[in-house]
């Protein structure tokens, strides 16, 4: 975990995902992880999350119409939805026909410094589009097909896009919150290894050993040993 959170840091939320995967999923290739669709990749995180800190997620909302903060809590089988298993999915809409695949790690990382992203988006994973049977050209799509294609984007990989309902119980002003499991549980990682280091520090400088035999011991005997140093 530690490793992981060092070859994070500087680096976009989407390389942190992969890195994340690939310490836990050491028989999987980085390709094969960037290939997954968001979702399934999310799916992941979640699992690993739950190995790594439990079964429950604490986190802090800001009310957007008042500023009062909120005190969340609930499981991770709260927010964890069946995956999309459809490798193509086609949409009908206004005449045409799109058939379009699921974004994928690679899809987000090109959108680093791209101006109209979603565009962009669409425009790596239409695969083709008819209108009344006639090819048309990415190009020529109508609006309100891209709309439609969005739309059913979302319905079929909706563990990609996770939001709830929230109700501030100050101002009783209600808002629609998307958890994004990435910054969440990177947010974790970085407080532990913050904490997982000073321990180091402490035990390194009071007994002189190794920050190697350090992290080997178990939780609870480490902490016996900062109690010890502490008195």
């Amino acid at each position: 975990m530690l490793s992981a959170w060092e070859a994070g840091q500087g680096r976009s939320v989407t390389h942190r995902a992969l890195l994340l995967l690939a310490y836990a999923c050491s028989e999987t290739s980085w390709e094969a992880l960037a290939a997954l669709p968001i979702g399934q990749r999310d799916a992941r995180l979640l699992t690993l999350r739950e190995w790594a800190f439990g079964a429950t997620l604490a986190s802090l909302a800001a009310c957007p119409a008042c500023g009062e903060r909120m005190e969340l809590s609930f499981a991770v089988a709260d927010v964890r939805v069946p995956p999309a298993t459809d490798v193509m999915i086609s949409v009908q809409a206004h005449d045409y026909e799109v058939v379009f695949r699921l974004p994928d790690s690679t899809d987000l990382a090109s959108l680093e410094g791209v101006q109209n992203g979603r565009r962009h988006l669409l425009q790596r994973c239409v695969q083709s589009a008819r209108c009344k049977g006639k090819k048309r050209a990415f190009s020529r799509l109508p609006a309100r097909v891209l709309d439609a294609v969005v739309q059913r984007m979302s319905e079929a990989d909706p563990q990609a896009n996770l939001q709830t309902t929230l109700t501030c119980a100050g101002c009783a002003h209600s808002w629609q919150a998307v958890f994004d499991i990435v910054s969440f549980f990177w947010g974790e990682l970085e407080s532990w290894a913050y904490r997982m280091l000073r321990d180091v520090h402490v035990l390194a400088s009071a007994y002189g050993w190794r920050e190697a035999d350090i992290l080997m011991l178990s939780p609870r005997r480490r902490q016996y040993y900062l109690q010890l140093v502490r008195q």
